[in-house]
């Protein structure tokens, strides 16, 4: 069984490599290149084009395997790599197979460790600078703060119906970090956002329902009413939100 699953293993790796080089090959103009110049080879058989193939998928793939833990700081050696590959190939593997793993497994462990370090950084910094940005917001003319925590301030005050947590509801947003970031906007869409106010953050559900429809509020959200420790490319763990939300109606009671 162990060459069939070895076979398997390759053929997974080379699978994924090329996948990615699909998703990465247009951000660049060299791999836009690349198959320009990859049309220039010759290869004697098919064998050859699909060892050359095999080859190239896999080093593309070892080499995001390495600048990916450089970017945490642990530092892999290219040449390292190469050795491993080339005393593998020649049936002169410098470790045997439990120190592989006790290696891979403690690589594991301090990539884990690494990131858990920063990420607790990163909350921590995105903890107090939304502490301090709300303790500045607060005292801004007309800002009113609820029993929860959420902040507002009213940009315009409508005469329309106020929805309820049940009511779906047509709003223009835009969303933002402390520090101006912007990571959503209904206007830049070019389209209002249509949902169940029970089916968004909490911030959402409790600040939305303090307006009339034709209002505009500046909602700011502690973490604790918005994401959380819970992180996204675009939102740090922890992170206090802005929002500018225009309600422009309320559409129909959200189903059950």
């Amino acid at each position: 069984m162990k060459p069939m699953l070895k076979l398997s293993l390759l053929a997974a790796t080379v699978a994924l490599a090329v996948g990615c080089q699909k998703e990465e090959a247009p951000k660049t103009e060299t791999a836009a290149a690349a198959p320009a110049e990859a049309a220039a080879m010759q290869f004697n058989s098919d064998d050859d084009k699909a060892a050359y193939a095999i080859g190239v998928s896999f080093a593309t793939y070892l080499k995001a395997s390495v600048e990916k833990p450089q970017e945490i700081g642990i530092e892999l050696s290219d040449e390292m790599v190469l050795k491993g590959i080339t005393d593998a190939f020649g049936g002169n593997a410098g470790l045997n197979e439990d120190e592989i793993r006790q290696a891979l497994e403690g690589l594991d462990a301090r990539v884990s460790e690494q990131m858990a370090a920063q990420a607790a950084e990163k909350s921590a910094a995105a903890i107090k600078a939304g502490e301090d940005f709300r303790a500045e917001f607060a005292k801004q003319d007309g800002v009113m703060q609820t029993e929860s925590g959420i902040l507002y301030q009213v940009e315009k005050q409508g005469d329309g119906a106020t929805p309820k947590e049940t009511d779906v509801v047509k709003v223009h947003y835009v969303g933002t970090l402390t520090d101006g970031t912007q990571f959503d906007s209904s206007i830049e869409r070019g389209e209002p956002a249509t949902f169940p106010l029970n089916r968004v953050i909490p911030g959402w559900t409790e600040g939305v329902q303090l307006m009339q429809v034709g209002s505009k509020y500046k909602f700011v959200i502690p973490p604790e009413l918005a994401y959380g420790d819970q992180e996204s490319p675009a939102i740090p763990a922890n992170s206090t939100l802005v929002f500018e939300v225009e309600l422009l109606d309320i559409e129909a009671p959200a189903a059950q």
